[in-house]
């Protein structure tokens, strides 16, 4: 066994441990499809949301750990419930009112507001279709038109018929008495007016495979099972497909988690094993309340990006995927930089700590290098003491402190710099508060001024600070005003110095009176970064009351 796959057999990250409880499936060979298949589901009734990258991402994730673990070929579908009935006609199209004749047809059977494609669900795929694609995701795309109407769900569909009974008891017993009078697993789409129909059954034939119903005028109906002129209702649709389709693991969210035993059980009555699961928590707002795309509440993939890159969200979606995480714009800024810590540490890992590296899951074995070569918290700040108003005047300062840095040798940073840009003035600009120093900050900061100005005064401070700390360092002999760790010693300096208890209340002052803020950045760093005369004038506008 190879090192990897050794290493990967006792990780302790969560797609790991997934892969491995997959991989017991198969401990007497490959399937006899000859692939294991991940699949994840689509319901194209909107436009794909942040909560389909957090399924597909997460799924890769995990086919990406098996396949470090196993030899067996694996294989991602998206699939499409497009033949799904419109139940509501959306807001966010052109001419809603022409839609409206079309609700309860197939989402396939409904024409395209937007003109473009044969149908509302055609459109709604190719949205789907080049999501997936602008983040580079590997799968195969399926339609559950196609599946039903060319015939390749016809075989589970007639076992279907047949074991109706078995399927009738296990959904009876999930529903409540009224529910059960007119429940039917099978959904005819009506031969008069394509609407899908939630109607009973008037009569299942087994032997001929077809059921018989009455449609909405009144005409009864007996119709074929297969062809796609029935499908099934929503629960029975998620074993039955499973079956259909051999599906190995899929994963889905916490909402479906009560209906899991439902899937199983369909699934194994139609003869065939049930898959893997794993159920995901839900992604709460700032308020802690489940975000909805009704609601409009949260923060959706298009918010994310236009803040950060796509590589943060993926990270983002890493992070404890079974608790609830509140997804709100104040999390884009730590998702950005722990994702690049995470970058940096991983070229000097073995290989079991990369495999339980977050950045693995995300890239695979083709894990780039940071150029992030100022965090971008920090790249925040800049953006608000700076004024700045695009990522070229950023660009000034971070010369400074990298000079040998550039657009075209640093893209990533290039690209953070134009993203912090963005989010500072939508909103770390209008919650700006500055307060004015209390007398021993004043005093501190006039210090950390003059520290600043004359290397001798900064020098002498840090030796007064060893002498309060009585740790025998011997007397600095010499300070470079360019480096971040020589100006964070002249600021811990100063804050001993004038007695902060904790020091860490020294630098909530210097960052609630110079940035208008209660969290900052490792601050000689950012002296470093902006200047350290422009941080002068800094702290005398502070101290002055002119920053707002």
């Amino acid at each position: 066994m190879s090192d990897m796959r050794n290493a990967g057999m006792k990780s302790k990250a969560w797609p790991f441990e997934e892969a491995r409880k997959l991989l017991k499936r198969f401990q007497k060979g490959a399937p006899e499809k000859g692939f294991v298949l991940f699949e994840t589901g689509y319901g194209p009734s909107g436009l794909p949301h942040i909560g389909t990258f957090g399924e597909v991402a997460r799924t890769t994730m995990i086919r990406r750990a098996f396949e470090v673990i196993s030899d067996i070929p694996t294989k991602l579908i998206c699939f499409s419930d497009d033949l799904d009935g419109m139940r509501k006609v959306p807001d966010n199209v052109p001419n809603p009112d022409g839609l409206t004749p079309h609700l309860q047809k197939p989402l396939s059977d409904v024409p395209d507001p937007f003109g473009k494609f044969d149908s509302f669900g055609a459109h709604n795929n190719a949205m789907l279709l080049r999501f997936l694609d602008t983040f580079g995701f590997e799968y195969e795309f399926y339609s559950a038109t196609e599946f039903y109407r060319t015939g390749q769900f016809d075989e589970i569909l007639l076992r279907a018929v047949e074991k109706y009974d078995e399927i009738m008891e296990v959904m009876l017993a999930s529903l409540r008495e009224e529910r059960q009078k007119t429940y039917s697993p099978f959904l005819p789409i009506s031969p008069s007016t394509g609407r899908v129909l939630y109607v009973p059954m008037k009569a299942v034939n087994a032997k001929d495979g077809t059921i018989t119903f009455d449609d909405e005028d009144g005409t009864e109906h007996t119709v074929s099972v297969t062809g796609g002129q029935v499908k099934l209702q929503w629960k029975p649709d998620f074993g039955a497909r499973w079956a259909a389709l051999g599906v190995d693991f899929e994963m889905y969210g916490k909402d479906h988690s009560t209906n899991t035993h439902i899937y199983d059980k369909i699934c194994r009555i139609l003869g065939v094993p049930a898959p893997e699961h794993y159920v995901y928590e839900l992604f709460l707002d700032e308020n802690g309340e489940k975000i909805s795309k009704s609601k409009g509440n949260g923060i959706s993939i298009d918010e994310w990006l236009t803040y950060a890159s796509a590589e943060s969200l993926s990270y983002f979606m890493y992070q404890k995927p079974r608790t609830a995480k509140r997804m709100h714009f104040d999390v884009i800024p730590k998702a950005v930089d722990e994702y690049h810590q995470q970058l940096r540490a991983y070229e000097d890992q073995d290989i079991t700590q990369r495999l339980n590296n977050p950045v693995f899951h995300i890239h695979g074995e083709n894990v780039p290098k940071s150029d992030m070569v100022v965090p971008f918290a920090m790249l925040l700040n800049l953006a608000s003491v700076s004024s700045a108003e695009t990522k070229d005047a950023m660009w000034g300062f971070i010369n400074k402190y990298a000079p040998d840095a550039s657009p075209e040798t640093h893209p990533g940073l290039d690209a953070a710099a134009g993203f912090a840009v963005r989010y500072y003035h939508d909103f770390v600009k209008p919650n700006k508060t500055f307060r004015a120093a209390s007398d021993q900050e004043r005093a501190a900061l006039a210090d950390l001024a003059a520290a600043l100005g004359d290397v001798d005064v900064a020098k002498s401070m840090i030796d007064k600070k060893n002498e309060m700390k009585a740790n025998g360092q011997a007397p600095v002999e010499t300070l470079d005003f360019t480096n971040a760790d020589d100006l964070q010693s002249i600021v811990f300096a100063v804050g001993t110095i004038h007695g902060f208890e904790p020091l860490r209340n020294w630098f909530t002052a210097i960052y609630e009176v110079l940035l208008g803020a209660s969290q900052g950045p490792r601050f000689g760093g950012f002296i470093a970064l902006y200047g350290v005369d422009e941080t002068i004038a800094l702290i005398k506008d502070g101290l002055d009351g002119k920053l707002s």
